[in-house]
């Protein structure tokens, strides 16, 4: 059966919002205790996984759930300035002008997506968008929606740029396109083996395409 229903990540898959995550993360890093992150560590970070991450950093486990509301609500004032990555609009046109449902799972806000939406003409693209705060759980999550959408399992495909969207797209027993222009490595996107791996949006068409029982 081919993918009718294409489910993203928002945060460096959609929306441009490294930066300015890294930014925020920084102003907090006292307050919640870890190190700030320099521009050679961002470097080192995209190439590590997102539990050997959370382990770099120092964090307590139990303080990230409070790390993720504060940026989430630092983020909100800054939202109307996001820029979606380049050339991702025009691949969400055609995706959905070819019949294909698409959706948002974040662990960033549902207010947060949705202005960013609305400012950048993007509202009317998709059908849903699912906000959930998870750190490793993110299988949990995608599990309730494609049970809440009476959505099968082989019907989707999964976006996104981070190793946890890879492992939790597997273990939901979904296909899983990386993609290369957010947060996470080409290298270390490559070692989870995704099912596809992609490095600009236009190459989401290609591989949609080739998924067609046609092909």
């Amino acid at each position: 059966m081919t993918q009718k229903v294409i489910i993203f990540d928002f945060d460096g898959t959609i929306a441009d919002t490294v930066d300015a995550l890294v930014s925020i993360a920084n102003r907090l890093a006292e307050k919640f205790g870890y190190i700030p992150i320099t521009q050679e560590e961002l470097a080192l970070l995209r190439n590590l996984s997102s539990r050997e991450i959370i382990k770099y950093s120092g964090i307590s486990i139990l303080k990230i759930p409070f790390l993720v509301k504060k940026v989430k609500s630092e983020l909100k004032s800054k939202i109307k300035e996001l820029k979606p990555i380049s050339g991702i609009k025009e691949t969400l046109v055609v995706l959905n002008n070819n019949g294909y449902r698409l959706g948002i799972i974040t662990s960033n806000s549902q207010d947060n997506v949705t202005d960013f939406l609305k400012v950048n003409d993007l509202d009317n693209l998709f059908d849903f968008v699912y906000s959930g705060v998870t750190i490793f759980g993110k299988t949990t999550i995608i599990n309730n929606v494609l049970k809440q959408k009476q959505i099968k399992p082989q019907e989707v495909i999964y976006v996104g740029d981070e190793t946890r969207d890879i492992e939790a797209s597997k273990k939901a027993n979904i296909k899983v396109i990386a993609v290369t222009w957010g947060f996470n490595s080409q290298e270390v996107l490559a070692k989870q083996n995704p099912d596809f791996l992609i490095h600009e949006p236009y190459e989401l068409l290609e591989v949609i395409k080739g998924l067609s029982p046609d092909n």
